[in-house]
C-alpha cells in the first residue's frame, strides 16, 4: 500500500511537490465545501455534504502530494462515500426514507455494472446525474436544470481526466488539474440543488 504511484502526466518522479498544479487545484474542493457549508445554515444534511466535500479535498490532496497506493485508495473512497450519501439523501428527500435504503445498493450495483464496461465509479456518477435530471424534469421541478448543467460540466471534466496521459507530449502539465477545478463546480451545484429547496421551505 506504500508503493509509489505515477498515474498523472504532471508527475515525473517521487516528491511531495511533484504535482504542483494537481495539488493546488484541489483548493476547488475546499472552496466548494466552504460555500456549501455557508449555504446549508441550519440544514444538518447540507453540513454533512459540505464536510464530505472537505474530505474529498483532504484525500485528493494527499494523493497528489504523496503519490502512494494507500492515498489513491483513500481518494477513491472519499469520492465513493460522498456519492453514496448523496444518492441516499436525494432518494429520501424526493420520495421517502424507505427509498433511501434502496438508493445506495442500487448505485453500487450500477457502479459494478459500469466497471465491467471499463467506466467504473465516474461513469455511474454521470449516469446518476442524468437520472436525477430526468426524475426532477418528470416532476416538473425547476431544479432539474441544475443536474443538466452539472452533468455537462462533469462530462467535460471526465473527458479531460481521460485525456491527461495522452497529451503529455503536448501539454507537460497534463489536464488532470482541470478535472479538479470543474469537479469543484459540480459538487457545489449538486449540493446546492438539495439544500436550496429546504431553505425555501423553512422561510415560508
Amino acid at each position: 500500500m506504500t508503493d509509489y504511484v505515477d498515474g498523472y502526466c504532471e508527475r515525473v518522479g517521487p516528491g511531495l511537490w511533484g504535482e504542483p498544479l494537481n495539488s493546488l487545484s484541489n483548493l476547488a474542493f475546499l472552496v466548494a465545501a466552504v460555500l456549501v457549508w455557508r449555504l446549508a445554515e441550519g440544514d444538518r444534511t447540507g453540513r454533512v455534504l459540505a464536510a464530505l466535500i472537505g474530505l474529498v479535498f483532504v484525500a485528493s490532496s494527499g494523493l497528489h502530494l504523496l503519490a502512494t497506493r494507500w492515498a489513491a485508495v483513500a481518494d477513491s473512497g472519499a469520492i465513493l462515500v460522498f456519492l453514496l450519501v448523496y444518492v441516499v439523501v436525494f432518494a429520501r428527500r424526493r420520495w421517502s426514507r424507505r427509498w433511501g435504503w434502496v438508493a445506495a445498493p442500487a448505485f453500487l450495483a450500477l457502479t459494478a455494472g459500469t466497471a465491467l464496461l471499463g467506466g467504473g465509479l465516474y461513469l455511474s456518477a454521470l449516469i446518476a446525474l442524468g437520472v436525477f435530471a430526468a426524475v426532477l424534469a418528470f416532476a416538473r421541478d425547476a431544479y432539474w436544470t441544475h443536474y443538466v448543467v452539472a452533468g455537462a460540466v462533469f462530462a467535460l471534466s471526465l473527458s479531460l481526466r481521460t485525456l491527461d496521459r495522452d497529451v503529455c507530449d503536448y501539454v507537460p502539465a497534463g489536464t488532470h488539474f482541470l478535472w479538479h477545478l470543474l469537479n469543484g463546480v459540480v459538487l457545489y451545484l449538486v449540493s446546492r440543488v438539495l439544500i436550496r429547496p429546504q431553505r425555501t421551505q423553512r422561510t415560508q
